[in-house]
């Protein structure tokens, strides 16, 4: 059963930022494991007759590539998939607890079938109800965008500022709630994901398949 995160978790990510070694985590590991990971799958195992399985994302940072060779994660998501890229998203960090819906990458191929549904008045017009609904709700619409009109497109286009985007998410962050470390964060969550549900289903419903 969930029964929120302690307040312990956001305390071991602000220490983790401070000191993002081997030698801090080891010592800490077993609070990680009972404050974070465990209420984490414990929240998406909840949360699953509802929206689907849920992933527990890994809590190290994959440094080949990267300037900052900090070895871990400085906050725990969880992420339902419901086509690839998208779903639902949730975080704990040292801010607090973050929601997410939408889509964060795509293919080339799903990125054509975005920007051909958002440009037809039936798709593109849902959609931009969508994001106005979520937008006045309190979301943060976010995502990568192109700084210019994508090839195809006018600047003038009525929805250019949807047809620019190459990930399009809406967010929330809930601040050190006091809430955090009771059974109401599960209701929180459920309700930020079902008021995100006309964006994952227009985003499953169009870039699914594609």
């Amino acid at each position: 059963m969930f029964t929120g995160f302690p307040v312990a978790a956001l305390d071991f990510y602000e220490d983790l930022e401070a000191d993002n070694s081997k030698q801090f985590w080891t010592t800490h590991k077993a609070l990680y494991d009972d404050a974070v990971r465990a209420p984490m799958v414990a929240l998406l195992d909840e949360l699953e007759p509802e929206f689907g399985p849920g992933k527990v994302f890994r809590p190290y940072r994959d440094v080949r590539f990267a300037k900052d060779k900090s070895p871990y994660k400085t906050h725990q998501g969880g992420f339902v998939s419901v086509c690839p890229s998208g779903g639902w998203y949730v975080q704990v960090d040292a801010r607090g607890l973050f929601l997410a819906g939408g889509f964060y990458s795509a293919t080339s191929a799903q990125l054509a079938a975005y920007r051909t549904a958002v440009d037809t008045d039936l798709r593109g017009g849902q959609l931009e109800a969508i994001v106005a609904d979520l937008g006045a709700a309190g979301f943060e619409i976010g995502g990568d965008t192109l700084k210019t009109a994508p090839r195809g497109f006018t600047a003038d286009h009525p929805r250019i500022d949807l047809l620019r985007h190459k990930s399009l998410t809406a967010g929330r962050l809930f601040a050190s709630p006091d809430w955090i470390d009771s059974t109401r964060t599960l209701s929180e969550v459920r309700a930020g994901w079902e008021s995100m549900r006309p964006l994952v289903e227009w985003v499953t419903d169009v870039m699914g398949a594609a």
